[in-house]
């Protein structure tokens, strides 16, 4: 248990920590259970989550137990960290099936034979739909100040930028608070840990355990990941790396761990696999596309199963090869209407984080294939005939983009 944030800081995770030596000396002497909170916004997570989950897969792995909180209660709301605007309002119905297929993830990665060491899942719907409003602003309300509360980011960008802020979003941060109150009080919860953008909501909370119950809690953030490229890990809406199976194949889920940029595959590799530091060492020095597929094979079974990874890498290596026919691709069904128009309106619907004048760029350096043979066209319409011949086409946009277009 002693060597957990140890291992947490060789690992990258580390960004801060509330009474780092108190929580150090907690940790030696014995098992805590420590939660990260996972709103409910998707019917899954996806790679921008993953860093976080694996925090949890570590806690359990130097013998603590990992609570998982979905937030039934708070994606009501919406956390304001982070977004440039309100977050669409959800029905219930949704927000419950959307938690019950993010568990599916967190019940593979989380799993374990030790009963004392299983993933508590916690909803705060269960106590927030309970709160009267009168009570909750007497008792907890009182111990936040509108001073504070303006001063921290999330808040703070919003109104730089003179863009919309709820009242309701507002209050966000002292719903987290509460929540860490509420697992503290019932689940013996002493640590909360989430990215370095939640810091202020988990200081908020590490105040009110102390000025309301006494007890002394911690809080530990990890970085905000960003890609070499420059853009965040998994933000992006479009063309989003889901977790859950349903929503992306296991093959594209390897495909995206396989094109990792040069700079951050050792990173990926202590990051996001169970390899140990040691045999990251060892392996560091490899040629660097071993190193992309080492990444891609380990993510891979880790949630997907060593099946699927085998699968991946036989696919991948069909896929590449020169006249591939792209049969053992994941279909992708377009309709008789898209398909009646142009290569271009195809690709784009196909690929729908590439532009349009970037799709009419690589058409003129040959860079776009049907069935293996250029495309130089953007006029070009793919013929029926092709796709009732073997009821598919292969559509090739550079050399690392293959799909097999089905009607």
């Amino acid at each position: 248990m002693n060597n957990f944030l140890k291992e947490f800081k060789d690992r990258g995770y580390f960004y801060q920590c509330t009474n780092e030596l108190e929580l150090l000396d907690l940790l030696n002497k014995e098992s805590v259970n420590a939660y990260i909170g996972f709103d409910s916004t998707a019917p899954s997570l996806h790679v921008g989550s993953l860093l976080q989950i694996m925090c949890l897969r570590l806690l359990q792995k130097h013998g603590h137990r990992p609570i998982v909180l979905l937030g039934g209660g708070t994606t009501r709301i919406g956390d304001p960290s982070g977004k440039e605007e309100t977050r669409k309002i959800l029905s219930e119905k949704q927000i419950e099936k959307n938690i019950n297929n993010i568990k599916k993830v967190f019940k593979i990665f989380l799993k374990t034979n030790n009963p004392k060491l299983k993933p508590i899942f916690v909803n705060n719907y269960k106590w927030l739909s309970k709160l009267n409003y009168i009570k909750f602003l007497r008792d907890i309300g009182r111990h936040f100040t509108i001073n504070k509360m303006l001063s921290f980011d999330s808040v703070k960008l919003r109104l730089e930028r003179e863009q919309s802020l709820s009242y309701m979003e507002f209050n966000y941060m002292i719903l987290q608070a509460y929540d860490f109150y509420e697992l503290n009080k019932s689940n013996n919860c002493v640590l909360q840990i989430g990215g370095s953008d939640q810091w202020g909501n988990i200081v908020n909370g590490v105040e009110l355990i102390k000025r309301e119950a006494g007890n002394h809690v911690y809080g530990l953030t990890t970085p905000l990941i960003t890609l070499a490229s420059g853009t965040k890990m998994g933000k992006t809406e479009k063309g989003a790396v889901w977790l859950n199976k349903e929503m992306l194949s296991p093959y594209d889920y390897w495909q995206f761990w396989r094109n990792t940029d040069d700079r951050d595959v050792l990173k990926f590799l202590r990051m996001f696999t169970d390899l140990t530091l040691d045999e990251i060492n060892n392996e560091k020095h490899k040629d660097i596309n071993e190193l992309k597929i080492l990444l891609a094979n380990n993510a891979t079974i880790m949630l997907h199963g060593e099946k699927e990874a085998k699968k991946s890498v036989n696919l991948a290596k069909n896929i590449f090869q020169e006249n591939s026919t792209g049969e053992n691709l994941p279909g992708i069904k377009v309709t008789q209407d898209i398909l009646s128009k142009n290569i271009v309106e195809v690709i784009s619907f196909v690929n729908k984080d590439i532009s349009k004048s970037e799709i009419r760029r690589l058409i003129k350096s040959n860079a776009i294939k049907i069935d293996n043979k250029n495309i130089n066209d953007e006029k070009f319409i793919i013929d029926k005939s092709l796709l009732l011949d073997k009821g598919y086409v292969k559509l090739s946009i550079g050399k690392k983009k293959h799909f097999k277009i089905t009607n």
